[in-house]
């Protein structure tokens, strides 16, 4: 039974005006379950909806989308049954971000990359998930550089100083979440996103411009008016390490659920011309999950 507060994803999102490149990648997204067959964790902070393969790769085809990076649940905590099922069915169509933990063993990890896994995230949102010792997380990336994989970060920018020296001493790329979930209220100026933007500057740092749904104050009947000039400094400044991604189907959202396809439209707002968004929606993709 999900929380009696939890947002359901739109059941008819529209279709967007924005025709996003051929072969495009929807590189941030999730499914939940079922939990019939695949039962959320007992450790888990939320219960959601179910949310299937089968669902989300209908939405990918409806946007205009050709691939997806499913990104492991929180609500799943680390059995990553749901996520290699959907990677395997997907045909290649997919690639997945997967949760270890520190008894991970390499004969999991290459069944994992067989399914098309590319890479592990690690969570230190305080609300979302217990805290893990950081010489767990030097040992599994460790383990993962062996693979060509990547880590992907979930952080809050109040959290984020203190992360620095050691997400940079890690071994391999780093994708942020969320442009590292600015404080949107104190504006593209701000001290922590000011450190972000000069941890950008180091190559082996990419982040995805996603979630304006999560972030803004403003709401959807402005486009999310501001937080776009934070996804559009991220781009034009870092275009060859930027993502973009859907984050289907919107998790813990409380004040609205999104319109999916008036999402992809706002694309258009940071990314306005077509060699942006070749790479964001393309290459960048392509380069990070597939290419290797």
């Amino acid at each position: 039974m999900m929380d009696p507060d939890w947002l359901p994803f739109h059941p008819n999102p529209s279709k967007p005006k924005f025709k996003v490149p051929s072969g495009s990648v929807d590189a941030h997204c999730h499914v939940f379950g079922p939990a019939a067959k695949f039962p959320f964790a007992s450790t888990r902070k939320y219960t959601p909806c179910d949310a299937s393969k089968e669902q989300l790769f209908e939405l990918r085809d409806f946007l205009g989308f050709e691939r997806s990076v499913i990104v492991q649940a929180t609500c799943h905590g680390n059995n990553n049954d749901a996520l290699e099922d959907a990677l395997i069915y997907s045909g290649g169509m997919a690639r997945g971000i997967a949760s270890v933990d520190q008894d991970i063993d390499h004969k999991t990890l290459k069944r994992l990359d067989r399914a098309g896994v590319r890479g592990v995230r690690f969570n230190f949102v305080k609300r979302l998930v217990d805290s893990t010792p950081k010489d767990v997380f030097e040992k599994i990336s460790g383990m993962i550089a062996d693979y060509g994989w990547h880590i992907v970060v979930y952080v809050e920018a109040q959290d984020l100083a203190e992360l620095v020296p050691f997400l940079s001493s890690l071994p391999t790329i780093v994708v942020f979440d969320h442009m590292a979930r600015p404080d949107v209220t104190k504006g593209i100026g701000s001290k922590e996103f000011s450190l972000f933007l000069k941890l950008m500057e180091n190559e082996k740092f990419w982040c995805k411009t996603t979630c304006p749904e999560r972030l803004s104050k403003n709401g959807p009947d402005t486009n999310y008016s501001d937080v776009v000039p934070f996804m559009d400094m991220l781009v034009k400044n870092f275009s060859n390490r930027v993502l973009w991604g859907t984050d289907w189907p919107h998790p813990n959202m409380k004040s609205h659920m999104p319109d999916d396809g008036k999402l992809v439209d706002i694309i258009e707002l940071f990314a306005p011309d077509m060699v942006t968004q070749q790479k964001l929606l393309v290459d960048n993709p392509m380069r990070l999950y597939w290419d290797r």
